[in-house]
């Protein structure tokens, strides 16, 4: 009788099994090193890529620093210019108000019963005194101040006896507050 031993073919098999996995291991390994590589280099491509996009785009922003700075510089200067235009367009308002008032305090006083003596204008208040016959001259003359539209407020100051040429007439002073009228700001707008 034959006696096979077959032990030796198991040890082979499981052998080669064995190297056969080492193998697969080793080949999955280098594959994923290759991978890995692979990865690693793309990557610092970009980066370097990018890295020159962001030098490129710095010596650009550099190179339009001087047009930032003049376009800031003019954008202070129009800054400055409007304002000084306001002022400009606000004192020709004021100084025609300012004409307006005079024309209507003109208008406003009885030449033959009272004078004016002084006449003040500082911001929006107006300062009046005169001599009148009377206190009806002197109230007549508020109320006809009242209805002008550049004043508003009428107030009796002072009112008070005094000798002029050996007669008795009324010393006066007045407070007004100026305003400029709707249809004038309106016109002046449009």
């Amino acid at each position: 009788m034959l006696r096979i031993n077959l032990l030796p073919i198991r040890q082979l098999k499981k052998r080669a099994k064995a190297r056969n996995q080492i193998i697969s291991f080793l080949t999955l390994l280098i594959f994923l090193f290759l991978i890995l590589g692979t990865v690693s280099f793309l990557q610092s491509t970009q980066i370097k890529n990018i890295e020159s996009s962001i030098a490129e785009l710095k010596r650009e922003k550099q190179q339009y620093a001087p047009i930032l700075a003049e376009m800031k510089k003019l954008e202070q200067t129009k800054k400055d210019l409007e304002n000084k235009i306001g002022i400009i367009k606000k004192l020709r308002r004021d100084s025609a108000i300012t004409v307006h008032i005079l024309d209507e305090v003109a208008k406003k006083v009885d030449s033959k019963r009272m004078w004016l003596k002084s006449l003040k204008q500082q911001g929006a208040n107006l300062s009046l005194t005169g001599v009148a016959l009377d206190n009806q001259t002197i109230a007549q003359f508020m109320d006809a101040l009242k209805d002008s539209p550049y004043i508003s407020e009428v107030n009796l100051s002072n009112a008070s006896l005094a000798k002029v040429s050996g007669r008795d007439l009324k010393s006066f002073s007045l407070a007004c507050d100026i305003v400029s009228p709707p249809e004038e700001s309106q016109k002046k707008a449009n």
